[in-house]
């Protein structure tokens, strides 16, 4: 049996939580059950990749009930303890604390490659563009910007690189070998195009690298899904596995094409977009209080360039390939770079 199938056994959790849940809550004396709510699951012979969230009943030391969801992200091979520890991390430096937050870390399984954390309430900014509601994404914006802004000038002294593969546009999973590989088999006429694509993406990366030791400590996958309005005025950061040490424009890049990308297929208004998209930068500009320098914009640039080649190269690259889907992001970077 798959080891990930413990999961989904109401006793084995409620003994798990027992042990591990418990000490994080000294309000509470005992777990009386637990309901299992399977948001991915996917799971083979011996691999497996699931999120799960626990509707968790617990007893109060004065014997009254209260319930907690608590959530789960487990993956057979890729790294999930690197995202505990960042958030951890971030919590200690009291990250938590006001209107800009993060989900609550509990504990890393080593066993189950699982990590157990408080969940968030509310709805993602992806929600909000979908349904068209553009006085929700417009309230949204400049509290996403101040939640990087905050992110980025954490102290990094002290931290470790909780990503160290994911700080560099060259080793990003895929990796460009893997990517330029797959791309050569199966979209030969895009070869050449990626090729040189990626040697700007990177030359642009270490050049700005190498001119300065100072780095930031970035969400890594900065797009409105994982934006989460909780309130009026308060928002959280949700998924933490790409969390590293790297340029902090990448972040700004990428949430600003995410911007484009997801707002321009869900409500096709270009001007709202833009707006947005202005919106933002501005808005964190002014939290970071800091100027946009010829530097910034061309490292930002950058970021957007590669955020939309990956998203391109997402459908390409996926079970079931979507080359319709990639053709506008890849003549949109050919166009920008002058390809």
């Amino acid at each position: 049996m798959n080891i990930i199938n413990n999961l989904f056994s109401e006793q084995f959790v409620i003994d798990l939580f027992r042990k591990n849940l418990l000490p994080h809550y000294s309000d509470f004396s005992d777990i009386k059950k637990v309901k299992v709510v399977p948001h991915k699951q996917y799971i083979w012979e011996k691999t497996y990749h699931v999120v799960l969230e626990f509707s968790t009943v617990l007893i109060t030391k004065d014997g009254k009930e209260e319930e907690l969801e608590i959530f789960c992200t487990a993956h057979s091979s890729e790294p999930r303890q690197n995202a505990y520890e960042a958030l951890r991390y971030l919590w200690d430096k009291d990250f938590s604390q006001g209107d800009l937050t993060t989900p609550h870390p509990l504990f890393f399984d080593k066993k189950l490659k699982a990590f157990f954390y408080r969940g968030v309430s509310g709805r993602s900014m992806y929600y909000y563009i979908k349904e068209k509601k553009f006085s929700e994404v417009e309230r949204i914006i400049p509290l996403s910007a101040a939640w990087f802004s905050k992110l980025h000038s954490i102290p990094v002294a002290n931290a470790k690189n909780f990503n160290e593969e994911n700080s560099r546009i060259m080793t990003v999973v895929p990796g460009k070998e893997k990517v330029l590989d797959n791309i050569k088999n199966n979209y030969p006429d895009h070869y050449e195009t990626y090729k040189k694509i990626y040697e700007i993406f990177i030359k642009n990366e270490e050049d700005f690298l190498k001119s300065t030791s100072q780095r930031w400590l970035i969400h890594g996958d900065a797009h409105p899904e994982n934006i989460i309005k909780m309130g009026e005025t308060k928002i959280a950061g949700i998924d933490f596995t790409d969390v590293c040490l790297a340029d902090f424009a990448r972040d700004l890049g990428s949430f600003l094409q995410q911007i484009e990308y997801m707002a321009g297929r869900k409500i096709g208004d270009f001007v709202f977009t833009e707006r947005m998209k202005d919106l933002f930068l501005v808005s964190y500009l002014k939290c970071a209080k800091i100027e946009l320098s010829d530097s910034l914009k061309s490292r930002i640039d950058n970021y957007y360039n590669w955020t939309a080649i990956r998203t391109a190269t997402f459908f390409l690259m996926k079970h079931n390939p979507q080359p319709d889907r990639a053709e506008p992001l890849l003549n949109t970077v050919r166009e920008r770079l002058g390809i």
